[in-house]
């Protein structure tokens, strides 16, 4: 069976998550750096990781397998989770593939150089009602995915 991991600390989706998973009567695991209310009952585990870099991500990398899901913003701890097969999916409800991951990481990296310069400030933009429709739908298409064994 499949499970769903949550890179916890800044997630604005945990709930719709949490209707997914319900729905399809999976797991989830969410991991952070800090203790957080999660639903009562045996579906949803809270996994708090000490503080430091990259330490919830290494976490997500070494328990997940291929089909698992990976609900996550930050884009290298979605490369190395498409590296282990799992699918991926980011709080706006974009789906991160192979094919575009590199120009993903690249991107990145020219943003953190801007900022850096101070040429660009500010972070992403907020998740808006759109934004959390579009995720809890392609959410349970990349779960139905995934339970049918298809390659992210």
């Amino acid at each position: 069976m499949i499970e769903i991991f949550i890179d916890g600390d800044a997630c604005p989706v945990k709930d719709e998550v949490y209707d997914v998973a319900a729905r399809h009567d999976l797991r989830v695991w969410l991991v952070a750096n800090s203790r957080m209310h999660v639903p009562p009952g045996l579906w949803v585990e809270l996994v708090v990781v000490p503080e430091g870099p990259d330490v919830a991500d290494d976490w997500i990398v070494e328990e997940v397998r291929a089909h698992d899901v990976v609900v996550t913003a930050d884009i290298p701890l979605a490369a190395r989770c498409l590296e282990r097969g799992a699918h991926v999916l980011g709080p706006d409800g974009r789906p991160f593939t192979q094919d575009m991951i590199g120009s993903a990481l690249a991107m990145r990296e020219l943003k953190s150089g801007l900022r850096e310069a101070g040429v660009l400030s500010g972070g992403p933009a907020g998740i808006t009602a759109k934004d959390r429709s579009r995720f809890s739908s392609q959410l349970d298409a990349m779960v139905q995915r995934a339970l049918r064994g298809a390659r992210p």
